[in-house]
């Protein structure tokens, strides 16, 4: 079933491109199993945290000495505060693909979730005196941030703006040139 799905959607991209109409990544990826997928991740790595942070993460932050302690309850703010604003983009997409929102609302929702990251707590002096599963919460967090911050970039672009775009390049490779840089944030 999978493949006559793929194949319709190929054949549907295949029509456009002959049509010379651009087809939106970031619609696409929202409405895929992929999206679901990476909805699913986020949310089960949000749900682990917080068990972990209630229950056996409490107990080892007792057992540590002071001030590794005060970088655990450091780590810990950190590490809530990036999956909350993840999980904030996850379930505001989510909306948007479901028709609950608006596109103009999720725009101004997805303002108050900061995807970009701050250094990289594994470079903080004692990280390595951490718990190893805080320590594992925290690099799984940073792994997710940044494939989140990719997507968000990449779902930001319209068709209208790449195919725009494309016209100002005379040649094909010009244009996924393009369309890679502002994926990709460069």
């Amino acid at each position: 079933m999978s493949n006559l799905v793929m194949s319709n959607v190929s054949r549907a991209e295949a029509v456009s491109a002959a049509n010379g109409v651009t087809v939106s990544f970031g619609e696409r990826f929202q409405a895929s199993a992929q999206f679901d997928m990476v909805f699913k991740q986020g949310m089960a790595l949000v749900e682990r945290t917080a068990a972990y942070l209630e229950g056996p993460g409490r107990a080892e932050a007792k057992r540590l000495p002071a001030a590794v302690n005060v970088l655990y309850a450091s780590e810990s703010m950190r590490l809530t505060t990036r999956l909350l604003d993840m999980a904030s983009w996850l379930l505001v997409r989510r909306a948007l693909k479901e028709g609950d929102i608006s596109e103009a609302e999720a725009q101004r929702k997805r303002k108050g979730a900061a995807l970009n990251a701050p250094a990289r707590s594994s470079h903080t002096a004692g990280f390595g005196e951490l718990p190893e599963t805080l320590r594992g919460l925290v690099e799984e967090s940073y792994a997710l941030q940044d494939r989140v911050a990719q997507l968000d970039r990449a779902m930001s672009i319209k068709a209208d703006n790449v195919a725009s775009s494309e016209a100002a390049f005379s040649n094909p490779v010009g244009s996924q040139l393009d369309r890679i840089r502002v994926a990709f944030g460069a």
